[in-house]
């Protein structure tokens, strides 16, 4: 029997001032799914991440989560959402005043309310599972550029999200450190995290997502498995595909 989904966008329309970046958008994700959104540079991929946890503030159409439509103009259900739907993007957004585990620990604290041992307690065991513990005390200017996103993405993590959104979370990082961050993401994929991903990466995608939607002009022109994206007889998903391949 399919599952109900975790998050719908119903008809998603969203502005800046004249410009139409979102143009009905709606798709499902279903709990332990990976889905990711590929698509030219400007197509409203990142948008509609924004769109999903709060951060902008769609037009039109509704956001639904696990079956209740989110009201984002209310700031109680904007800091509700925000616990349960984690985002991370290309610039890690580090605090450079503190240590990886205050990093890490304030969310907890503050938004979870939990102690302070419990939140070092949660830190310190996801530092270990994914090979950074020994950075606990270290600043953010004391790590490489893929030990920062990890950190970034633990941080997220912390707070025990029902869905992860990463926004281009590699981007700005070179094939060495980009191949660290992928192997977390795989890991968390394997492990039954459920993400919505926007990303270049189409041999990642290709391992890790269960489905692909392709954006283009701020509309969804393809939402399919992704072996049958990549497979398409659509010559325009074709194009952009063989072009990040080659």
């Amino acid at each position: 029997m399919k599952s109900e989904p975790i998050l719908e966008l119903r008809d998603l329309h969203k502005y800046f001032g004249s410009l139409h970046v979102l143009k009905s958008v709606s798709f499902e994700v279903l709990p332990q799914e990976v889905v990711a959104i590929i698509g030219p540079s400007g197509c409203g991929k990142s948008t509609c991440l924004r769109c999903i946890n709060g951060l902008e503030l769609p037009d039109k159409g509704q956001v639904v989560f696990k079956g209740q439509v989110v009201n984002f103009r209310r700031r109680q259900e904007r800091i509700e959402i925000k616990k349960h739907i984690g985002i991370v993007f290309q610039s890690y957004n580090l605090f450079p005043h503190m240590t990886v585990e205050e990093n890490i620990t304030l969310g907890p604290r503050k938004v979870l309310g939990l102690s302070r041992k419990d939140a070092l307690t949660r830190a310190h065991a996801l530092l270990e599972r994914f090979g950074l513990l020994d950075k606990a005390r270290a600043f953010p200017d004391q790590l490489s550029g893929g030990q920062q996103q990890r950190v970034a993405i633990i941080r997220t993590l912390a707070m025990k999200p029902d869905i992860l959104l990463l926004d281009e979370v590699t981007s700005a990082l070179d094939p060495e450190l980009t191949a660290e961050v992928l192997f977390l993401l795989e890991e968390l994929a394997e492990e039954g995290m459920t993400m919505v991903i926007v990303s270049h990466e189409m041999a990642f995608i290709r391992r890790t997502a269960d489905r692909v939607i392709f954006m283009e002009e701020g509309r969804i022109l393809v939402n399919a498995p992704t072996a049958d994206v990549f497979n398409t007889s659509n010559e325009r998903v074709r194009r952009f595909i063989s072009a990040l391949e080659s």
